[in-house]
């Protein structure tokens, strides 16, 4: 097996959008205010995402043990529900659009690695949830995708590719299983 020599790990290339001072006293406010359990007060994380440069809308709910790496990558539209242990890990800009909900333990992933190469380079990507979208629990948006208007990922399934609009996907990877046929 050939050994991999760390000194060549450059992902130099990669600005996360704020200075290190900024950094970390998000790191400090997340951890108090976001990922704490027992902060059940939604309008506080709105008002501190805001402070952070986060583009929030109206109508935000924010439920405890949310996870935000950065929250000047962060834009929501207007009546967005982000349930309890959402992971919203914004290496690159994250745009959730109005009347979204990502569901309980569902993550936004806008970052990964390069296992071709032996220097496991990061790969970023944006994430677009569109007007309707909804992220079942426990299920992952990977870097890159765009989940158009009103599509369904189901619980526990992976996107990795974008999703059709009014559609429903489900799996690891995500397939089209039927249409979403909205009723009012």
């Amino acid at each position: 097996m050939k050994k991999t020599d760390l000194s060549k790990f450059d992902n130099s290339w990669y600005k996360p959008g704020a200075g290190s001072f900024k950094r970390t006293i998000w790191y400090f406010v997340n951890v108090l205010f976001f990922l704490n359990p027992w902060n059940p007060v939604s309008s506080l994380k709105v008002f501190l995402l805001k402070l952070f440069g986060a583009q929030i809308g109206k109508g935000v709910v924010i439920k405890p043990s949310v996870n935000i790496k950065y929250p000047w990558n962060l834009k929501t539209g207007n009546f967005v529900w982000i349930g309890e242990n959402v992971w919203i890990d914004n290496l690159e800009n994250v745009t959730i659009e109005d009347n979204v909900s990502i569901s309980q333990g569902a993550m936004l992933l806008c970052g990964n690695h390069d296992y071709k190469k032996s220097t496991f380079d990061l790969i970023t990507g944006k994430i677009i949830l569109e007007e309707g979208v909804w992220i079942g629990a426990k299920s992952i948006v990977t870097p890159g995708v765009t989940c158009k208007s009103h599509s369904i990922l189901a619980v526990n399934s992976v996107a990795t590719k974008n999703l059709e609009a009014y559609t429903i996907y489900q799996g690891n990877p995500a397939i089209k299983i039927r249409k979403r046929e909205i009723t009012e």
